[in-house]
């Protein structure tokens, strides 16, 4: 079945939301429980359930008013909708922690905490089929990455991800030079103004790839990522690369290849 959103039934796509916002929700209240809050009036205070319950009241609240400037609509794939209603859920949720007087910092601290969960378990599920065909770090890697950049990271191109594949001996290097969430965010900030949003969202989402990819090879060692430009930080490409073996050099300049 091709990956448009106009062969996704509404009913499949709401289930889809729900799924989203299920598992946020629930992170997103394990994280709170679990932290002290720096407030803006210099207090640092745990939060209690009646103040966990008024956030996710904000969250939903935020999400609503910004789906509007994400639009999902517009996107060519379900693979890119999902990961944009991903970041309308993280971008709701850092301005949500500001409206209850978080500091910027412990906002982007919360939020980067919230992502990960949600995002490591991602990585794990679809990385699961390899981790249990193989015990080869570069072989788990580069089946997992070529598995994501089918679904949900498929590059159409504009207003979708834009990315170019290259092998480099037993690494693999992905640059993306459109990243959806990314491009929201930016799009978000110019119609409401800025509250530290790119910044939260790079602390965020644009440190998840070095963990993650030591998740994908799980072979107890870090060091199987490398990235030296970044598209939030208004580098041109996100010139990602995905190490077989920790320790490697790796050229920017690899044999591209067919996804």
């Amino acid at each position: 079945m091709t990956d448009s959103p106009n062969r996704m039934s509404e009913l499949g796509w709401r289930f889809v939301r729900h799924l989203i916002r299920w598992r946020f929700r629930h992170t997103a209240n394990q994280v709170l429980t679990a932290r002290r809050m720096g407030l803006a009036d210099g207090l640092r205070e745990r939060w209690l359930a009646g103040e966990i319950a008024d956030f996710l009241a904000r969250l939903e609240s935020r999400t609503a008013e910004m789906r509007p400037i994400a639009e999902l609509e517009k996107l060519p794939t379900i693979g890119n909708r999902l990961m944009v209603e991903f970041a309308v859920y993280t971008a709701a949720a850092y301005r949500a922690l500001l409206d209850m007087g978080a500091t910027e910092a412990t906002a982007r601290s919360a939020l980067a905490d919230m992502g990960w969960v949600v995002y490591a378990w991602m990585l794990r599920l679809s990385s699961l089929p390899f981790r249990l065909a193989t015990r080869d770090p570069g072989t788990r890697l580069r089946r997992t990455i070529r598995s994501l950049l089918r679904f949900p990271f498929n590059a159409p191109g504009p207003p979708g991800y834009d990315v170019e594949v290259r092998c480099d001996g037993e690494d693999i290097l992905t640059h993306f030079r459109r990243c959806p969430p990314q491009s929201f965010v930016r799009e978000l900030i110019a119609r409401t103004g800025d509250r530290g949003d790119l910044e939260a969202f790079n602390e965020s989402w644009c440190q998840y790839d070095w963990p993650g990819a030591d998740v994908i090879a799980g072979d107890g060692n870090r060091g199987h990522y490398e990235r030296r430009q970044t598209l939030s930080r208004g580098d041109p490409v996100c010139d990602m690369c995905w190490k077989a073996q920790v320790g490697t050099s790796t050229s920017p300049q690899g044999q591209s290849e067919p996804i």
